[in-house]
């Protein structure tokens, strides 16, 4: 089958059966940064963004370990930035999602809500979700009460009294941020010492807002129209007592949002796509980037770096079917 090299754009900018060199599925960090590369090289690529543009990072209220921006940037803000940069060199960012991906045949096989593709190329750059604690009260109270955002909710809890369950940098960060809302922030956490960095750790515990909770877990969350106290259950004692809480703000990590490529791509027992050090999955023409291939590093740097690294990867892998043509 002989595939076109420019995209063919419709006038309400929707795109049908079209036939493209690479397609980048995620637009978070990864994503847009592997967007910029493989556009400075011609391939128009589109980018599949997905639910939310940005990923978990445009839920971020400050990002202050991005080199260039030395006050922080927000977020969303930086991903707007990415995109822009992209879209400058032709990438196309189109605000759907990929439903289905068929890689046993060539050109690959992409369906997404709004129509059909196929790619001789594509970047993996779907990223991870937030995990959740899977207890009593979690659901019947996510939107009431239990959040795991605390960019998006974190207005909401003004002057009120909020738990965060984790110990990571993510809880510490979001822990942070909320005490610009919230009377008090709760760190509750499984284990006896945080695993959060030791700036975070230092910056939390000077924090009067801030308090601490260890060697105990949340076993349940209480309320009627809204969440009211969890119950907590002390690892080493077994002791269960209420905590009054008007939050529940959750961060105990991350599932890679790998459930589209399972049965076709290599992945490890969490789930994550494995990779070789070029970023190559087990089927040739198929590249992964930023937090879907990787459960160490987690960071807007390391994921754009990634996206940069597989798009040249890919840009290698269509050039050289060229010449061998």
């Amino acid at each position: 089958m002989e595939i076109n090299n420019t995209p063919d754009i419709s006038g309400d900018g929707e795109q049908f059966d079209k036939n493209v060199k690479l397609i980048i599925i995620g637009s978070g960090p990864a994503g847009l940064s592997a967007a910029l590369y493989a556009a400075r090289a011609d391939l128009k690529p589109v980018v599949l963004t997905g639910m939310e543009l940005g990923g978990q990072v445009s839920l971020t209220f400050t990002v202050d370990n991005y080199p260039g921006f030395p006050e922080g940037v927000g977020g969303s803000e930086l991903v707007e930035k990415f995109k822009q940069q992209a879209e400058h060199f032709g990438a196309i960012v189109n605000f759907d999602s990929a439903v289905e991906v068929d890689l046993s045949q060539y050109p690959f096989f992409i369906r997404t809500y709004q129509g059909e593709y196929l790619a001789q190329a594509i970047v993996v750059a779907t990223g991870a979700s937030a995990r959740h604690l899977d207890i009593p009260g979690e659901k019947k109270f996510t939107g009431r009460g239990v959040s795991y955002c605390a960019t998006c909710d974190g207005w909401f809890f003004k002057e009120k009294d909020v738990v965060v369950v984790g110990g990571g940098d993510s809880a510490l960060e979001e822990s942070l941020f909320l005490t610009r809302f919230a009377k008090s922030v709760t760190i509750i956490h499984r284990r006896d010492e945080l695993r959060a960095g030791t700036f975070l750790r230092n910056r939390a515990a000077a924090n009067p807002k801030i308090h601490f909770i260890m060697n105990s877990i949340v076993s349940d969350i209480l309320g009627e129209d809204a969440v009211k106290s969890v119950k907590l259950k002390n690892v080493e004692t077994g002791e269960i007592r209420d905590h009054p809480t008007d939050g529940v703000f959750v961060f105990i990590g991350h599932t890679p949002n790998t459930q589209l490529f399972e049965g076709q791509l290599d992945m490890d027992d969490r789930k994550y796509i494995k990779v070789d050090p070029l970023l190559h999955t087990n089927v040739p023409g198929v590249f992964v980037a930023g937090e879907a291939a990787d459960p160490h590093f987690r960071q807007v740097i390391t994921s754009a770096g990634m996206g940069a690294a597989a798009a040249m990867q890919a840009i290698h892998f269509l050039q050289d079917r060229v010449e061998n043509s």
